[in-house]
């Protein structure tokens, strides 16, 4: 069965905002990590390549493929994870909040958490072997939107992305990793081939092509830690605490929505 580390990362910055800092990994650690990939024989790929590989026979995967995910698009991404990345010829894949841009003008929405990149940083990050998808428009937590606004948000985040930098986009990661069966039907029909949640787990041909799990690399990430977890070591116990309360979380969220639903349609036949 082929098993495929998807790393998420955030901020990579040695100072980043109090919204970001826990999932922030400091520049030096960043390197370290991306060397540690180096010197043991990893081939990093993008989403797109990697999500083949696991539908099937399409194509092999590389020896000991791994994902670099980056979620929101912040400005650090330019200044210290690029350069990084072009050291070692490594990929990565970028999801991008299209509100959060900046000089988003007329498109703005939603409320940045930290310095955003341009378009024009994307512009350039993309011939530098760096994949932009999808990570909504303004940042909602998806699952609990009514249908047509989830709509709204994947589909205008999508054609954004694709207007400048004329390509296709065929990946997305749901923000904060929330989904549900009804989202998931969206991103489908919106065009996405794959998606992206969080699960802390090695993405594997039984996952769902639209919730391929991923492994959080963060602020306290140790480098033995991050090697364990990328080889697959003991990945359950490593995320053991985050597991379970994405998995309590998870029915709690059902329940909001489902609440939410039932109160809309009192109200409109009240």
């Amino acid at each position: 069965m082929t098993r495929i580390p998807i790393l998420m990362y955030h901020s990579v910055s040695a100072r980043p905002s109090a919204a970001t800092a826990a999932l922030a990994v400091g520049p030096a650690a960043f390197a370290d990590q991306m060397a540690l990939l180096a010197d043991r024989g990893y081939t990093p790929v993008t989403l797109a390549a990697a999500a083949a590989a696991l539908r099937g026979p399409a194509g092999a995967p590389p020896r000991r493929p791994v994902v670099i995910t980056f979620d929101d698009g912040y400005a650090d991404f330019h200044e210290a994870a690029l350069a990084v990345l072009d050291r070692y010829g490594f990929p990565a894949t970028v999801f991008l909040t299209t509100g959060w841009m900046r000089g988003a003008g007329s498109d703005a929405a939603g409320r940045p958490l930290d310095r955003m990149l341009s378009w024009a940083q994307v512009a350039e990050a993309a011939e530098h072997k760096i994949e932009f998808g999808g990570h909504s428009h303004s940042h909602p937590q998806l699952d609990q939107l009514p249908s047509a606004a989830v709509r709204d948000e994947l589909v205008r985040n999508k054609k954004l992305i694709e207007d400048r930098l004329g390509a296709a986009v065929t990946s997305m990661a749901y923000p904060y990793g929330y989904s549900s069966a009804r989202v998931r039907r969206e991103v489908r029909a919106a065009g996405y081939a794959t998606a992206c949640a969080v699960a802390n787990d090695l993405a594997a041909t039984r996952h769902d092509p639209f919730a391929l799990p991923r492994l959080t690399v963060k602020a306290t990430t140790s480098l033995t830690g991050f090697g364990r977890a990328v080889a697959g070591d003991g990945v359950p116990l490593l995320y053991l605490r985050e597991r379970t309360l994405t998995k309590a979380y998870a029915t709690v969220r059902r329940g909001r929505y489902a609440t939410r639903l039932l109160t809309r349609r009192t109200w409109r036949h009240g």
